[in-house]
């Protein structure tokens, strides 16, 4: 097992917004983590580390799914452009899966993932030229796929994954993406992003299934750590919401610009994201720190929002404008972090790391309004994965600074939901987020009322 290769293959992750000087932990401190201990207090493991590489490449797959289902449809400029993301992402996943079992079962794993995604286009093709027969048969061809491919991973993983589990998770997959197609064409907007969202989050659940099922099988390989620990599952549950926000907040960005007639549904699943950080506050603190948190977060959807509006209006003062709202608020926000983790963080390094999901972003709507749809999802793709280092830092500055919130509790047991949706396991997690989570960000709600108090302007 290549496991170097497996490490690596995430990209622009932990080191964009987190440099080496601001990482809470380093795999080579060994003092800091116990390989052997039966609940890890270190978010950044090499059994974690594949968790979060999969997680990544999984749920960026259903985005990115998504995203060409609805181009392929309109007859968008930037269908094909999007098609070759989703092709750069299966190379990805591709690799990791041949660093793990080989490259006979990564070329394996390729060719059936290419099929699905096929399949998933003609049934785009067939509801285009109203072909109901042609529909029913990319159905069943992906009822074929789900079956294969879940004895594939059985066999892969020595029994340790189901296929009738793994072939009810497939079937979910499955269906949330064409109920979000359908929904779309149909244009019933708000349940179609309602589904976008849930084929997001489902993928997680897959990536710790399957990231389980490897460490398992391969304990010697990752130092005895697990991809399951309670400190590994705020890391994903942070890496989750952090990521669609950049996906999301890069669509809305472009479906403002097109004046599409569902932006106004994008930009909704885009504040239920911010919601749904903004309850876990209320949830603890009462509903003035969720107000006042959600307040924050807004702010800086609106200023790439203003963006949006300003480059519709040609008017470059407003685009100006947009981008100093936006730097004020990293810098503002770093502090914020720097003193909510009693300087775990470092401000500076983190309002570098910012200014990095600031230019991605707006690096893939100038690419896109400028039609040079080939950079813009570049971008697109490096402002999702930037996340995932947000969230790793984020997430281990929360364990080192709280560790009791993840002392207790067992690692989760494998799913037996096909690894996808909120299974029981992961609905007893969740108190590890707004416990922790919680009280990272107390603090920052604590600052804000202070600053408002006193009369000092949050950007």
């Amino acid at each position: 097992m290549n496991l170097k290769r497996t490490l690596t293959v995430l990209p622009l992750s932990a080191a964009l917004l987190f440099p080496a000087g601001v990482l809470g932990a380093d795999h080579g401190e060994e003092e800091n983590m116990d390989h052997g201990s039966e609940y890890e207090l270190n978010v950044s493991t090499p059994a974690s580390d594949l968790r979060a590489t999969l997680d990544l490449y999984l749920s960026e797959h259903a985005f990115l799914a998504i995203v060409a289902m609805q181009k392929g449809i309109d007859g968008a400029e930037d269908f094909e452009d999007v098609v070759a993301s989703l092709d750069h992402n299966t190379e990805d996943l591709t690799a990791a899966i041949a660093s793990v079992y080989g490259d006979e079962a990564g070329d394996m794993f390729r060719d059936m993932w290419n099929d699905h995604i096929g399949f998933f286009v003609d049934y785009v093709t067939a509801t285009a030229e109203e072909d109901e027969e042609g529909r029913e048969e990319a159905l069943s061809a992906l009822d074929n796929y789900r079956a294969e491919f879940s004895q594939f991973l059985e066999g892969a993983t020595d029994e340790r994954l189901e296929a009738d589990a793994l072939a009810e998770g497939l079937q979910m997959h499955v269906d949330q993406l064409v109920w979000a197609f359908d929904q779309y064409n149909e244009g019933d907007f708000d349940a179609a992003y309602e589904n976008v969202r849930e084929g997001i989050h489902h993928m997680f659940g897959v990536g710790k299934g399957l990231s389980t099922a490897i460490v398992d099988q391969f304990s010697d390989d990752f130092g005895g750590t697990k991809a399951d620990t309670p400190a590994a599952d705020l890391r994903a549950d942070l890496n989750h919401l952090l990521s669609e926000h950049a996906g999301l907040a890069a669509i809305t960005m472009q479906k403002g610009i097109d004046g599409a007639d569902d932006f106004e549904a994008t930009a909704g699943a885009l504040n239920q994201n911010t919601e749904e950080l903004s309850a876990t506050i209320a949830s603890v603190y009462g509903d003035d720190a969720g107000e006042a948190f959600e307040e924050q977060w807004s702010d800086h959807i609106d200023f790439f929002v203003n963006y949006v509006v300003a480059t519709a209006e040609e008017d470059e003062a407003g685009q100006q404008e947009a981008l100093d709202n936006l730097d004020g608020y990293r810098v503002t926000f770093a502090e914020f972090l720097e003193t909510a983790t009693e300087e775990r963080l470092d401000a500076s390094e983190l309002a570098d790391g910012l200014q990095m999901h600031v230019d991605q972003l707006v690096g893939a709507f100038d690419s896109y309004v400028e039609g040079d749809y080939e950079t813009s999802y570049d971008n697109l793709r490096e402002a999702y994965a930037h996340m995932f280092g947000v969230g790793e830092g984020l997430s281990g500055a929360i364990v080192d600074q709280f560790p009791e919130n993840f002392e207790s509790g067992m690692p989760s047991e494998m799913p037996q939901t096909g690894m996808g949706g909120m299974s029981a396991q992961d609905q007893g997690a969740s108190w590890i987020l707004y416990a922790a989570a919680s009280l990272f960000l107390a603090s920052v709600i604590f600052m804000i009322a202070r600053r408002k108090n006193t009369g000092q302007e949050v950007q």
